[in-house]
């Protein structure tokens, strides 16, 4: 369990902060996966890899956060400065990262599975539970949805 909090800790934990918006509950959330993969090892029926289990799992820990009935009540937004450090280390302009984390949860999702953490299409559908339609899907309405609110902070040339 230790080595897979040292080789999937900080991936986690960066992908329950853009989902939760807020550092100290993607920490708690990112302890609480942690706790649910150790407690469900027995289960792991490594039909998927360990990263895809352990990001399913963080997905549906964020996904009960959210659907709390305190969590709607709390302030989450994020301003660039309260950013960590560790969130986009080689990004000088946190504007994709903002914007990322403003699109819907679902797209938001299959946005970071993909290019975050570099998943393929057939694991992010089983890290969110859903079918490769609706990923690809997901993926297409939140890659439109940045390219219509970031024109002309790129360049496209």
């Amino acid at each position: 369990m230790l080595a897979w909090m040292e080789r999937y800790g900080t991936e986690i934990k960066r992908l329950c902060l853009m989902l939760l918006k807020d550092l100290h509950l993607a920490e708690d959330a990112a302890q609480e996966t942690f706790i649910k993969a150790w407690r469900g090892y027995a289960g792991f029926r490594q039909a998927s890899g360990e990263k895809t289990w352990l990001m399913h799992i963080a997905v549906n820990v964020c996904r009960d956060m959210l659907r709390g009935q305190w969590f709607r009540r709390l302030d989450r937004r994020i301003t660039p400065e309260e950013l960590p450090l560790t969130y986009a280390p080689d990004w000088p302009d946190p504007t994709l990262a903002m914007e990322i984390a403003a699109l819907p949860l679902h797209q938001r999702e299959a946005i970071l599975l993909r290019y975050w953490q570099g998943m393929e299409v057939g694991e992010i559908a089983q890290a969110m539970g859903c079918s490769v339609n609706t990923v690809k899907s997901n993926l297409q309405r939140g890659k439109r949805r940045l390219k219509e609110k970031l024109e002309g902070w790129y360049d496209d040339e």
